[in-house]
């Protein structure tokens, strides 16, 4: 990538850091799904994960790295901490990619360095050199991030990224790792960067924040105007804590606002150059995608793909939006690609037609998956009249959700009443294909179907959060239903619909059953809290 990009580079962490969300774990085939419909959306760069935390964040980054990252795709990164094993797994994993990009880190903070590292500062600025030589004999493409550089004392951090950029990093990171500042302070930081590290101008400068004070945007676009030209990001803004900056409200606030940034990208005011190379039209259906593979529910009123994003119920605000859209709208909901589609599909409808809407929605199935997303769907259009793109997306979210299920529902039978107690029969199929049945009581329908299904199971947990909500309007609307549990302190998400809640509800839960069961016992680690034995044995981070 060129040292001045001339516009805005968008680096997507969703798959990285969004996949730190408590519960929002994601197996290869959600990741890959989700990588190819990121190259849709046209974003410059893909973190597929981090390939040293386990085997499986591996495969799936080596995966994307194979089938997304094309000659004219988006770069693919794998994240490492500063430490040989981590890079050289890293430089594994993405090296199938004709554009690949090793990202190391250390922390630059004083805090991290007393508490967590251990180590003073002349043995960072002996580490940085060291580790970001070594990336680069690997690959072409580095980036270097220092981490908590928020709080770090600015004239070591000079020192820290004058060391990385002449050790061959292309790319320098300023992380606002616990969303600590404000937009002026990080505006500041940025800008003292740019004055004070002497070979800065052989390196892009980019910025990566966290939102635990609701400024991770508003800091990001600060950043731009002194000199950032990537933003890290993710979909929907997931992440670790209270998430990271939003991609959609990036995007579309250097769209609609592009007059006004123009001039500190060097532009003429007027020039109706885009400032990213992201496909507005895509933002819509890939915050759907990442919203049912993940089960984080997107917030009525969020910016830019909430349901009430372009709503309007005041009866002033109606009034002018029938007369002039402008009135009280500054974005046109199309440009996101947001459309109230109705499809011409029914009992009638063919296999390749449903696959080639699927495809336009996101959803590239194997042909199991999409055998039984078409049953699915048949099954949908003898219950339900019309079907939107709403309906498909909820009927094939799961499709990739267990592609190696321990348990798979083959009956739910539920009887309730005011005069009766819930009482709920369910069937599982387990691995061997024996089935086994149990009945429960419960406090309500769910309720006995979730205890029912704990007991056939087998697996000690805890119901965190149950959530429900139509998919689209009607009586014969779909129930989405979202489940957590908790087992051992970590969070197992599952997600299904249908027009009978309870069976989505029993659905939901086999799959957050299922992916308990498959991680139950393995370990992976998470990038910046970890400790990395060096072969001396010593922490490096």
């Amino acid at each position: 990538m060129a040292k001045d990009p001339g516009r805005v580079v968008i680096f997507d962490t969703t798959l990285r850091d969004g996949e730190q969300s408590p519960g929002a774990s994601l197996n290869l085939e959600e990741k890959l799904a989700i990588a190819q419909q990121l190259a849709r959306l046209g974003v410059d760069v893909i973190e597929a994960g981090f390939p040293f935390a386990s085997q499986g964040d591996f495969a799936a980054v080596n995966r994307i790295a194979e089938l997304v990252g094309g000659e004219d795709g988006p770069t693919i990164c794998g994240l490492a901490r500063a430490s040989r094993d981590d890079i050289k797994a890293c430089a594994e994993a993405v090296a199938p990619a004709p554009k690949k990009r090793i990202h190391t880190f250390i922390a630059t903070s004083d805090i991290h360095l007393e508490h967590k590292l251990r180590k003073s500062r002349e043995e960072v600025l002996k580490i940085v050199p060291e580790m970001v030589g070594y990336a680069k004999s690997l690959v072409d493409d580095v980036e270097f991030s220092c981490e908590d550089a928020a709080r770090s004392d600015p004239s070591f951090l000079y020192e820290v990224i004058e060391l990385a950029i002449a050790s061959g990093a292309g790319t320098i990171n300023i992380p606002d790792t616990v969303g600590y500042t404000t937009p002026s302070e990080f505006g500041e930081l940025i800008a003292g960067i740019d004055e004070n590290v002497s070979n800065i101008d052989e390196a892009i400068l980019s910025v990566h924040g966290h939102n635990d004070l609701g400024l991770a945007v508003a800091n990001f676009l600060e950043a731009v105007k002194n000199g950032a030209r990537q933003l890290e990001c993710t979909v929907n803004g997931i992440g670790e804590r209270a998430g990271n900056a939003s991609l959609e409200e990036l995007v579309m606030a250097l769209h609609v606002r592009r007059r006004y940034f123009n001039p500190f990208l060097g532009r003429d005011e007027a020039s109706p150059t885009p400032l990213t190379a992201v496909r507005t039209e895509e933002i819509t259906k890939t915050s759907r995608l990442v919203s049912n593979l993940t089960g984080m529910v997107v917030q009525p009123n969020k910016a830019i793909v909430g349901a009430n994003a372009f709503a309007h119920e005041s009866g002033i605000h109606q009034d002018g939006v029938l007369k002039n859209r402008l009135t009280y709208e500054i974005v046109d909901a199309r440009t996101v690609g947001l459309s109230d589609n109705r499809i011409s599909l029914g009992k009638l409808s063919g296999r390749s037609a449903v696959r080639a809407r699927l495809e336009e929605l996101g959803y590239d199935l194997n042909r199991e998956d999409l055998n039984e997303a078409f049953a699915r769907f048949k099954d949908l259009a003898d219950r339900k009249r019309d079907i939107t793109d709403r309906d498909l997306e909820a009927i094939v979210s799961e499709q990739v959700q267990q592609p190696e299920a321990c348990f798979q529902l083959r009956l739910v039978q539920v009887s309730c009443g005011s005069a009766l107690r819930p009482t709920a029969t369910i069937t599982l199929v387990n691995q061997d294909g024996h089935e086994e049945t149990a009945v429960a009581v419960g406090t309500g329908p769910v309720d006995a179907v979730c205890r029912a299904l704990d007991e056939l199971a087998g697996q000690p947990n805890e119901l965190i959060e149950f959530s429900v909500k139509s998919v689209t309007e009607g009586i014969d609307a779909m129930g989405e239903v979202t489940i957590r549990l908790r087992h051992q302190g970590k969070l197992y998400s599952g997600h299904s619909a249908d027009t009978d809640v309870v069976v989505a509800a029993a659905q939901a839960y086999v799959n957050a059953l299922n992916r308990l069961v498959a991680e139950n016992g393995t370990k992976s680690l998470h990038p910046q809290r970890d400790i990395v034995p060096q072969e001396d044995s010593r922490p490096i981070i």
